[in-house]
C-alpha cells in the first residue's frame, strides 16, 4: 500500500477531491513520466489548461519559430507508417494524462474501503470522497451499479465512530428522493442498522443515522413498512418526548412526523397510519411548541398542521389531552418577546403566520365536531 502522507488532487467534475492513498500513484497517471518526478505538481500534470486548444496556443506562444519550422520539416520527412506510429504514441500519451471519471474515482474509493489493512486516515478520506461524489443523482445510481452501497453498509459496523457517521451520511445523501438507491439500500438491510445507530452515544453519529433513515423512507411505502416493523414509532416517540435529546435529533424527528403526515394527506387512497393519531405522539409534538428553539417550534407547527388535517386525528384529543389551544396562546406571547430581537424579526414573522394557519385549521376541526372555539 502506498504511503499515507501523499495526497493527489482530482480535477474531475467533482472538484476538490483527493484520490485515496491506498492506490499507487501510477494507477492514476500511467507512464506519463510525472509519477516518477518528485517535483511535479498538480498543475504540472494537467498543464493548467481548460482545453487542448489552450494548450496548443500556449505551446506556440512559448516556442522558437525556427525550431518549429525544423520540427515541421522533420515530420514531413516521416514515412506514412512512421507518422501513424507517432500519432499512436501521442494518442496513448493523451489517454494516460486523462483524469479519471467520477465512476472511476468511486471505484477506487470502494476498493480502498474493501482493503481490511487500510489505514484509518485513508478510510476516512475515501468516505469523504464518496460523500461528495454521490450527491449527483447519476453518480448515486452508478454507485448502485458498482455494488458500492453494500460496501458502505458494511462500514456501518466499523469500530470507529467517524467511519460509521460518514457511512450513514453517504447513504442518506444518496437516498434523497432517489427510489432506485432507496430500493437497493433497503434490500441490503441498511435501514435496521441505521435505526440502531440512532441510539448511539455520539450525537453526530445518531443525527447522521436519523438523516439516512428519513431519506430512506421518504415517499417510500416499503421503507415506511420496514420502519414501523422495526419499532420506528417508538423511536420517534422516545426522541420527541425527551428534552435531554440532542436538539438536532429532535428537529429531524418532528420534521419526519410532519413529512409522514403530509405523505398520508397526498395519498388519500391509503389507510392512515394508526401511529399518527396516537395521543402520546400528538402531545409530544404539541409540547415542542414551548421550546426556546425557533427552528424546532416552526417544525412542530408544520407537523401539527398536517396532523390536524388527517381524518383519524380527533379534535378533542388535541384540545383536552394535548392542550393545543393553550400551547398556541403561550407560543404567541413567546414570539412577541422574540420580535424584540432585530436579528430574528423576519423569521419570527414567518412563524407567526404559520401559527395563525394552525389556529384556523384547529378551529375548523373543532367546529366539525360541534365545538365552538373559545
Amino acid at each position: 500500500m502506498a504511503a499515507t502522507s501523499v495526497e493527489r488532487e482530482n480535477m474531475s467534475s467533482s472538484a476538490g477531491l483527493f484520490w485515496s492513498t491506498a492506490k499507487e500513484e501510477g494507477d492514476l497517471v500511467h507512464k506519463s513520466g510525472y509519477a516518477d518526478d518528485s517535483t511535479a505538481t498538480a498543475d504540472d500534470i494537467d498543464g493548467g489548461f481548460s482545453s487542448l486548444d489552450g494548450m496548443l496556443q500556449w505551446a506556440i506562444g512559448h516556442s522558437d519559430p525556427a525550431k518549429l519550422k525544423e520540427k515541421a520539416r522533420d515530420v514531413n520527412r516521416l514515412s506514412p507508417s512512421e507518422l501513424r506510429q507517432r500519432q499512436l504514441e501521442i494518442k496513448e500519451l493523451m489517454e494516460e494524462l486523462k483524469m479519471p471519471s467520477d465512476a472511476q474515482l468511486m471505484q477506487i474509493a470502494l476498493d480502498d474501503l474493501s482493503n481490511s489493512s487500510l489505514a484509518l486516515e485513508d478510510r476516512h478520506r475515501a468516505l469523504e470522497e464518496l460523500l461528495i461524489l454521490v450527491e449527483p443523482i447519476d453518480n448515486a445510481n452508478d454507485m448502485c451499479k458498482l455494488g458500492g452501497f453494500g460496501v458502505i453498509i458494511r462500514e456501518l459496523d466499523h469500530s470507529d465512530s467517524d467511519v460509521r457517521k460518514f457511512s450513514a451520511w453517504i447513504l442518506g445523501k444518496a437516498s434523497q428522493n432517489n427510489p432506485y438507491v432507496q430500493k437497493q439500500v433497503l434490500e441490503l438491510g441498511g435501514l435496521a442498522t441505521l435505526m440502531k445507530m440512532v441510539n448511539s452515544s455520539s450525537a453526530d453519529e445518531a443525527t447522521k443515522a436519523f438523516y439516512a433513515v428519513s431519506a430512506l423512507i421518504r415517499n417510500n411505502a416499503v421503507g415506511q413498512q420496514l420502519f414501523f416493523a422495526e419499532a420506528g414509532d417508538k423511536m420517534l416517540q422516545d426522541i420527541l418526548s425527551s428534552p435531554s435529546m440532542d436538539i438536532r435529533l429532535r428537529r429531524k424527528a418532528v420534521f419526519l412526523v410532519g413529512d409522514l403526515a403530509e405523505c398520508q394527506l397526498e395519498d388519500t387512497d391509503k389507510a392512515e397510519m394508526p401511529f399518527l393519531s396516537n395521543r402520546l405522539l400528538l402531545k409530544s409534538v404539541v409540547d415542542l411548541t414551548a421550546s426556546g428553539d425557533l427552528d424546532l417550534q416552526e417544525k412542530a407547527l408544520v407537523a401539527i398542521k398536517n396532523l390536524l388535517l388527517l381524518k383519524t386525528t380527533e379534535a378533542m384529543v388535541f384540545e383536552e389531552f394535548c392542550g393545543l389551544g393553550e400551547a398556541l396562546e403561550r407560543m404567541k406571547k413567546q414570539l412577541e418577546d422574540s420580535m424584540l430581537e432585530e436579528d430574528h424579526r423576519e423569521y419570527v414573522i414567518d412563524i407567526e403566520n404559520l401559527l395563525k394557519e394552525v389556529e384556523l385549521t384547529f378551529q375548523a376541526k373543532l367546529e366539525n365536531v360541534g365545538v365552538v372555539p373559545t
